[in-house]
């Protein structure tokens, strides 16, 4: 079962990345993103950023940014938890 931020940050992509509905709901933990979607480039990053710390209600520091977090759907996943979870 999806947790809201996994839901959230599906519609996210899809929204910011302009995916085709339902393309994000297959992604697995070890779908890439970033050098594997070509809608996801380095313009596109600074989009989806914003967009998490809007809809997900987090603040992202810039030297929280990496190419691991970027990386993988799971990654990108994972980092969201932890930052909703306060960690």
């Amino acid at each position: 079962m999806r947790d809201d931020t996994d839901l959230l940050l599906r519609r996210i992509l899809t929204d910011v990345l302009g995916l085709k509905e339902g393309q994000a709901d297959t992604f697995e933990a070890d779908t890439g993103l970033f050098g594997h979607l070509p809608e996801l480039d380095s313009m596109a990053v600074a989009g989806l950023l914003t967009e998490m710390e809007d809809r997900l209600d987090i603040v992202i520091d810039d030297d929280e940014i990496d190419g691991e977090m970027l990386e993988t759907f799971g990654g990108l996943l994972t980092f969201a938890q932890a930052k909703r979870a306060g960690a």
